[in-house]
């Protein structure tokens, strides 16, 4: 079997593995502080602060960012489930806006009509779904002109860039997941990226039970703190997450080259400008359940990310609206394996047993 994912764990991870255990730091502590500030620097931003996961991640920094209740946020209803639940989990009200079917990631045209309308935002969260970043450019425009704070979601998008800057540094606070089948990972954990000092230190303090000093807590917060143990494994996984990066947009173009001539199989979008980290290599097909099953009976795995829109799964059943464009593409992404562990003969694979399915 070709799996959809393939953690790639090395002897230096191990090593630094054996080093925090060896040393008895288990929990928070200076790897951690190392990881923060590596990771920052490899985005852009000023300040990094890790926690426990990616949807911590997007929780804490809504509350850095002062949204709760009484807040509106406007976000995808194609993402996962934590990009929305952060919002509630906040105490803001969540409501969504369609997506750019050729991208998948938030329509800005649909973002701004809904704006000038003079629907009440006090913030977007824009994810750059399956590692292509969103608009980013026009969606900060539309941050300064009808002031809202903008996060970027960037669970999957670790070494996505747009014009050269990389994501995390375009919002005023971007999360990031290092998931196992994330581009890099942490086993499990999170980031939260900015360049306000006061985002960051309120983010700090909600993930450390609201610790302004010693036993002192300022206000109530959770434990959503990193160990040592995920940020030595951070740490290890970032100095090779350029390497993991080329084999991931290698294994696109050639899926994408071997997949040109089979028909109805619509591959991913790489506008001028951006550049994709694939965490997910996504295509659309007309029969897609048809379709995954019979890869699956010839030895390659896959994914449908995601199957249910947002607006209708039943926690969001009180969310009113209708996002046709969400609807039809949930109803027709695949994504295929394009982890860095496949080689030349796995990509034939794949494409051979699409072509057989569709013709």
């Amino acid at each position: 079997m070709i799996s959809i994912a393939d953690p790639t764990i090395g002897t230096e991870e191990k090593r630094r593995v054996e080093a925090v255990l060896d040393s008895g730091m288990l929990a928070e502590g200076e790897v951690v502080d190392e990881f923060e500030e590596s990771f920052a620097d490899y985005c852009g931003a000023d300040v990094g602060v890790a926690t426990t996961n990616g949807t911590t991640a997007l929780h804490a920094a809504l509350v850095g960012l002062g949204v709760g209740p009484g807040d509106r946020v406007l976000t995808t209803p194609f993402s996962f489930i934590a990009t929305a639940n952060a919002v509630r989990l906040a105490g803001a009200e969540v409501d969504f806006v369609d997506i750019d079917p050729r991208t998948y990631n938030l329509d800005t045209d649909a973002l701004e009509a809904r704006l000038r309308d003079g629907d009440p935002v006090d913030a977007v969260v824009a994810v750059h779904l399956y590692g292509l970043p969103a608009d980013v450019e026009r969606l900060t425009e539309l941050a300064d002109e009808y002031d809202f704070r903008l996060l970027e979601d960037a669970a999957q998008a670790h070494g996505a860039s747009y014009e050269g800057r990389r994501v995390g540094s375009f919002g005023d606070a971007a999360c990031f997941s290092f998931y196992p089948t994330k581009n890099m990972t942490t086993g499990e954990g999170g980031m939260i990226l900015t360049d306000d000092d006061a985002v960051a230190e309120r983010a700090r303090r909600f993930v450390d039970h609201g610790r302004t000093s010693g036993y002192e807590h300022g206000s109530v917060g959770h434990n959503f703190r990193m160990t040592n143990v995920a940020g030595a494994i951070g740490c290890a996984q970032l100095e090779r997450l350029p390497e993991f990066l080329r084999a991931r947009r290698r294994n696109a173009t050639g899926l994408t080259e071997r997949l040109a001539d089979v028909p109805d199989v619509t591959t991913p979008v790489e506008p001028a400008g951006y550049d994709h980290a694939y965490h997910q290599y996504t295509v659309r097909v007309p029969n897609r359940d048809a379709l995954r099953e019979h890869l699956s009976n010839r030895g390659v795995g896959t994914g449908v990310y995601y199957p249910i829109p947002i607006h209708r799964q039943p926690a969001y059943d009180d969310v009113s609206g209708s996002y046709p464009v969400a609807e039809a593409c949930a109803e027709e992404v695949l994504s295929l394996p394009v982890h860095p562990e496949l080689d030349g003969s796995d990509l034939d694979r794949i494409v051979e047993a699409t072509a057989g399915a569709i013709a």
